[in-house]
């Protein structure tokens, strides 16, 4: 049982925040929250975007759609200001936006090392993306056909699904956390 939950009865708080562009970020986190509370954990989720609880948390879930390589600007402000509380709780991070079969690119977003230093982060997952060009903007839409980017949905939710059981595990077991 989580320590949390020994010393005042009550389950684990998480903050699950993102920040995407075009919602494929967004139904990730709301999938991890679903599981997450499937385990009788307390849940918050928000948009980096917009305003942020600055409620004490347990446990954290951060992630952001990747655009050129890089994390989006304000859940990397969030991280960068919330750094100390990050550190005391515990956090997971994730990426999503590579796209096709396999995901490409493959490699980490070149931020994602400061987001492990500045949150004290377990670990990074990537996530594929979500590629509807009926959203894209003009210029969007341009880069795209450039890249040669297919469009579909690489969203793997059993992946996602899979890892939010484990962060669920680690909130509420205590022998996961040796």
């Amino acid at each position: 049982m989580d320590e949390y939950r020994e010393a005042t009865g009550m389950p684990a708080k998480v903050l699950v925040v993102w920040e995407s562009k075009h919602g494929s970020t967004a139904d990730i986190s709301y999938s991890i929250a679903g599981v997450l509370r499937q385990h009788g954990l307390r849940v918050m989720l928000a948009d980096a975007a917009k305003s942020i609880p600055d409620d004490p948390f347990d446990a954290y879930v951060v992630g952001s759609a990747v655009y050129a390589g890089h994390w989006m600007k304000h859940v990397k402000q969030f991280v960068h200001d919330r750094s100390e509380a990050l550190k005391a709780g515990r956090v997971w991070l994730f990426s999503s936006g590579p796209v096709g079969d396999p995901l490409a690119p493959a490699e980490a977003p070149v931020d994602v090392t400061t987001m492990i230093a500045e949150s004290g982060a377990r670990q990074h997952m990537i996530f594929g993306g979500n590629l509807d060009r009926s959203k894209l903007s003009f210029p969007e839409r341009a880069i795209m056909s450039a890249l040669r980017a297919p469009q579909g949905d690489f969203r793997d939710w059993t992946a996602i699904s899979s890892w939010a059981e484990e962060i669920a595990h680690s909130l509420t077991h205590k022998e996961a956390r040796a």
